[in-house]
């Protein structure tokens, strides 16, 4: 059985790697996939709400004579960083109750 990942979560996850540092897509989605299950082709499309949504903007950089489209948090993406952060420390709070977790008991 795979858990299944929110679409709030993975923005989140997507989020907090970009706070630290700008990512262009394969290595962002790399970086990623070090952690949690997720495929390339969806990390586009959350890419683009993102951006659509103002949490991030993108510049291109020249990289062997090919442009690379860098990810950039944006103020209104650290906002929204530290929302899904809040409400992701109460769900696991929750979620550690009922598994028997005793140590957020």
């Amino acid at each position: 059985m795979a858990i299944q990942m929110s679409s709030e979560l993975l923005d989140g996850c997507v989020l907090g790697l970009l706070v630290h540092d700008d990512y262009y897509g394969y290595a962002l989605t790399q970086k990623i996939q070090e952690s949690i299950s997720v495929s390339e082709s969806t990390m586009y499309p959350v890419l683009r709400r993102l951006k659509k949504n103002d949490l991030l903007t993108t510049y291109d950089q020249p990289y062997q004579g090919r442009n690379r489209r860098y990810y950039k948090i944006t103020a209104e993406g650290k906002r929204q960083l530290s929302v899904i952060q809040q409400e992701w420390q109460d769900f696991k709070v929750g979620v550690d109750k009922m598994l028997g977790d005793e140590t957020n008991g």
